[in-house]
């Protein structure tokens, strides 16, 4: 029986595509121009994704930066990838997020780091 994942009977315009990879704006943006990276193969963990599957989406995310920084001109960005339930993926099919960062905008200077009440080493 197949699961239903929002990423494999997707609703939203492609923006950039190639044989492994497509990218789309995220519908709930962190900021302007907030867009998804994501392998067209059905893969919930990314280091099951095969090199050319990882390479497929690299080649997306430089294609998507540019994109952004001709609509937006962000100062910065921040690519990530929630990989499992612990470390906050929603969605289990694997999506790399390039948010822009804008001067000004709300993000914290600890990057992805965030307090978790677990001392350091």
């Amino acid at each position: 029986m197949r699961v239903a994942c929002p990423f494999c009977d997707l609703d939203e315009e492609v923006v950039l595509e190639n044989d492994l990879a497509f990218a789309v704006r995220d519908i709930n943006p962190v900021t302007r121009g907030h867009m998804l990276v994501i392998p067209k193969r059905h893969v919930t963990d990314f280091f099951e994704l095969s090199g050319d599957e990882v390479r497929g989406i690299y080649s997306l995310l430089v294609e998507a930066k540019q994109l952004i920084d001709r609509e937006y001109a962000p100062a910065g960005f921040n690519v990530g990838v929630n990989n499992g339930r612990a470390a906050g993926q929603g969605i289990f099919h694997v999506h790399v997020h390039l948010i822009p960062r804008y001067a000004g905008d709300s993000w914290k200077r600890e990057g992805v780091r965030k307090p978790t009440g677990i001392e350091k080493p």
